[in-house]
């Protein structure tokens, strides 16, 4: 689970960096192409003061104050009145400024060089006044910026809890259905094998702990979801009868740690059991599951193919759905699920590669 507190401060860090790197291209930058003799010019520094700080006042002000205030609530004529006054004021404190700084300290703010020909007062104007707005267009667009990520992590966030909450989900519908089956099939063990019947209720306590405490975490190691199934088809063998063949085929490393989604493969299993099974009819379950070295994870399910009636509920495909769901979440792009109807055989082939692709 992330830290909420360590998220906080690697969101700080990045606006800090982000305003830090912003204002060394606009405030530094320009002296390197002042002079070539001199990096710095004091002198320059100074009479660039009330242009700087015009520049911070409206791109401050309208992020922390204006852009929330008005432009986010949809309020965009008062966004533009108040911007317009904060420019002015920007404006005449750019114009007026070095004057004021003048009269305070004339030796440390010196005269703009003479020069034959005096531009107009009014192209220093034009040129605050677009200069402000265009600070105004990128402090807006900073914001919208850090905002639009917020946004996009706030539903990642919402997505991941949505996927949790499926699980549970999923967890519920697997646990009341399959413990009244597999306690019914118990007790009639008990009567003539008893061993058996025992044998039976210590598999049972093994899945119920995987489902209860084992995977609360979004990822298991291979090998712990590999000896959930095994449990999960000795206890459903238990039921089967004569006419029905059974076979799993499950080849993974000792001891696999490759990360996998829990219960992410249980409801294709239990589809087969569900359809895969006839009363009076030849019927037959194959399973496999096997690791590959690139760290791709291969489950294949055939069966017999008897399709429950229209009555049958159980028939309704609410857990491929749910499988389908989660395999977006989780391995979006990174997952092939093919199945095929063919000869009264049921067959499903679900490839999930494990390893995440680094952009």
């Amino acid at each position: 689970m992330k830290n909420p507190i360590k998220n906080s401060a690697r969101k700080t860090y990045a606006v800090v960096i982000v305003h830090i790197l912003l204002w060394s291209m606009i405030i530094v930058a320009p002296y390197f192409f002042i002079d070539r003799e001199r990096i710095f010019r004091w002198d320059l520094f100074i009479r660039s003061l009330p242009d700087t700080l015009g520049l911070l006042l409206v791109f401050y002000i309208n992020y922390f104050v204006l852009i929330k205030q008005f432009l986010f609530k949809g309020k965009t004529k008062e966004f533009i009145f108040y911007n317009l006054l904060l420019i002015i004021a920007a404006a005449t404190l750019m114009h007026f400024g070095n004057d004021l700084l003048r009269l305070i300290n004339p030796e440390h703010v010196p005269r703009r060089g003479g020069h034959r020909f005096k531009p107009s007062p009014w192209l220093f104007i034009i040129r605050n006044l677009t200069t402000l707005v265009t600070m105004v267009g990128l402090s807006v667009a900073l914001r919208m910026t850090f905002r639009w990520f917020e946004v996009e992590n706030e539903r990642k966030e919402l997505e991941k809890a949505k996927s949790e909450a499926e699980l549970q989900n999923m967890k519920n519908q697997i646990s009341p259905h399959f413990l009244l089956n597999t306690l019914n099939n118990i007790y009639a063990l008990i009567e003539f094998n008893p061993s058996k019947a025992r044998q039976a209720v210590l598999d049972l306590s093994k899945l119920l702990r995987h489902i209860l405490y084992d995977n609360d975490k979004p990822l298991v190691p291979l090998q712990q979801e590999v000896d959930f199934i095994k449990n999960y088809v000795d206890l459903m063998r238990i039921r089967l009868a004569d006419n029905v063949t059974l076979s799993t085929q499950l080849s993974v490393k000792t001891d696999s740690e490759t990360p996998i989604a829990p219960l992410i493969f249980i409801s294709l299993i239990e589809n087969a059991f569900k359809h895969g099974i006839s009363g009076d009819k030849p019927s037959f379950i194959d399973i496999s599951l096997s690791e590959m070295p690139d760290g791709k994870v291969k489950f294949i399910s055939r069966n017999s193919h008897y399709p429950k009636s229209e009555a049958d509920k159980s028939g309704s495909g609410i857990g491929l759905e749910l499988v389908k769901k989660r395999l977006e979440m989780v391995y979006p792009g990174r997952y092939q699920w093919d199945f095929e109807i063919a000869n009264n055989t049921y067959s499903t082939t679900l490839i999930i590669d494990t390893k995440e692709k680094n952009d």
